[in-house]
């Protein structure tokens, strides 16, 4: 094998670079395992990103909503495509959040690198991070050189993969001392890597060109001590990918194909589509599924549940295409009944916590509104009567393509509230505000009797938790899923 010295280190412990897992799920010795990552811009809406980056920024006046100016308590018969996506900065991401009935698998029994080695790594990153672009450069080309039969997993186009395999590395080094948390943000990667073929022996095939990237460019910070720290740290996040894939693996299939029933435009560039699987597909409202189209093979994308599970089965998604855009432009324009899609099993974290008492503050902006709408169908099915706030924002009133559907939920639950917002200042209605949605939440009193959700771009996510912070919500009541961010790159 040729390659820097880290490189032939890692290939000569190939088989006890980590532990594998065979297929019943348990620890087997001597094997060894691969990964491989796969590319997944992301079209909207990834639960935290509705595609359209201003969705719910505005520009005008930013009056309160009625009656909200304090503290709101419940009344006592009472009780949420881009096919080519812009360079971004890398920038610190929302933490991932563990929410209620997302199983992570345990942490294995390898090595957990230490309070030392984890400062190691993030001394790497940290160098790194401005040539961010190079070192995944280069570590593709190592694994597209060295194993040539991976590329076939992979798009044609490797423009849109980038940084995200970076931004994935920067947030499982930040939480690398937090169990809880990596095992709940690498179980979800790993069960959603099933449906690109992923494979346990790719991991090594991995872990080695990104020792090789990482030595290239690293110059002052790698060392042995950090090389020992980044094979702890890469051997503890594959392994708990291959546990979770392998848990899947016996209960749900990699992926489902599903049959397009009903396609309704809703403006000139959102459709609402409904989809048959061809078999049992269990999801929770405010979760997400993955898309691949028989018109860009390979390339996937991220969209909201836009209903609560359904007794006859079906799936709604709202999907808006985007400049560019390969998966939405084609499921707007091109897709049509009796077409059949490919669905990865569902993902993502803002759920409804069904054990508290307190009331759902939502933020949602453009089809972001998707899964908000879903937890109130399912608030409303689960019938225990919370209060569910709702500021739902768009930059002009006609963007606002569901908000007839959420005034009629609105007038049949007495105990929804739902705050339009739009940003041209031109409302089309007087109940309709204008401003930014994060403003005019701040405007509107006290929160903290309530657990907050934000659905949006990751623009969107980062503003709205700081507001839903400015009013009372403290963190670990606010949930989101900035997908974007958090790929692992591309799930």
């Amino acid at each position: 094998m040729h390659g820097t010295p880290a490189e032939k280190r890692l290939g000569t412990t190939a088989h006890t670079f980590v532990t594998p897992v065979c297929r019943t799920g348990r620890i087997c010795k001597g094997r060894g395992q691969r990964m491989t990552t796969m590319s997944e811009d992301h079209d909207i809406p990834t639960r935290g990103s509705s595609g359209d980056e201003g969705g719910w920024f505005a520009a005008s006046a930013r009056p309160s909503p009625a009656g909200s100016g304090a503290a709101r308590t419940a009344p006592a018969a009472q009780t949420t495509d881009s096919g080519r996506t812009r360079e971004r900065p890398l920038t610190p991401t929302p933490e991932p959040h563990p929410a209620d009935g997302v199983e992570a698998v345990p942490l294995p029994p390898v090595a957990v690198p230490s309070a030392a080695e984890i400062e190691l790594i993030q001394q790497t990153l940290a160098e790194i991070e401005p040539v961010a672009n190079a070192v995944t450069s280069h570590f593709y080309s190592l694994l597209f050189v060295r194993n040539p039969q991976l590329r076939d997993l992979f798009p044609a186009a490797m423009d849109t993969q980038r940084d995200r395999l970076f931004r994935a590395l920067l947030t499982t080094a930040r939480h690398a001392g937090n169990p809880a948390v990596l095992t709940s943000y690498l179980s979800g990667l790993g069960r959603g890597h099933r449906k690109y073929g992923t494979r346990a022996e790719y991991y090594p095939v991995l872990g080695e060109c990104l020792l090789g990237a990482l030595e290239r460019f690293a110059h002052f910070t790698w060392s042995p001590a950090a090389e020992t720290a980044w094979v702890k740290a890469y051997t503890l996040i594959s392994q708990i990918m291959i546990d979770a894939a392998a848990v899947d693996e016996q209960r749900a299939p990699a992926s489902w194909q599903a049959e397009v029933v009903s396609h309704e435009r809703r403006s000139s560039d959102t459709a609402v589509i409904t989809l048959r699987t061809d078999q049992p597909y269990a999801f929770r409202a405010g979760q997400y599924t993955s898309i691949e189209t028989p018109w860009w093979p390979r390339v996937w994308r991220h969209y909201s549940f836009a209903g609560a599970p359904r007794s006859d089965g079906l799936i709604t998604l709202h999907v808006k295409a985007v400049p560019a855009g390969w998966v939405s432009g084609a499921l707007v324009n091109r897709a049509q009944p009796g077409d059949v899609v490919r669905l990865g099993g569902p993902a993502g974290t803002m759920t409804v916590n069904h054990r508290s008492e307190n009331g759902l503050l939502c933020l949602g902006g453009g089809t972001g509104i998707a899964p908000i709408k879903a937890m109130i169908e399912e608030v409303a099915e689960y019938g225990r009567r919370r209060l569910f706030d709702v500021f739902y924002g768009a930059r002009s009133a006609h963007e606002l393509y569901d908000l007839e559907t959420m005034r009629q939920l609105e007038a049949e639950h007495s105990w929804l509230s739902v705050h339009p917002v739009v940003g041209d200042g031109c409302p089309v209605r007087a109940s309709v505000l204008t401003g930014q949605v994060p403003d005019v939440i701040r405007g509107s009193g006290h929160w903290s009797g309530h657990d907050g959700y934000v659905s949006g771009p990751p623009g969107m996510i980062r503003s709205g938790i700081d507001a839903l912070r400015d009013v009372g919500i403290p963190q670990e009541r606010i949930r989101h899923d900035a997908l974007d961010e958090l790929a692992f790159a591309g799930d």
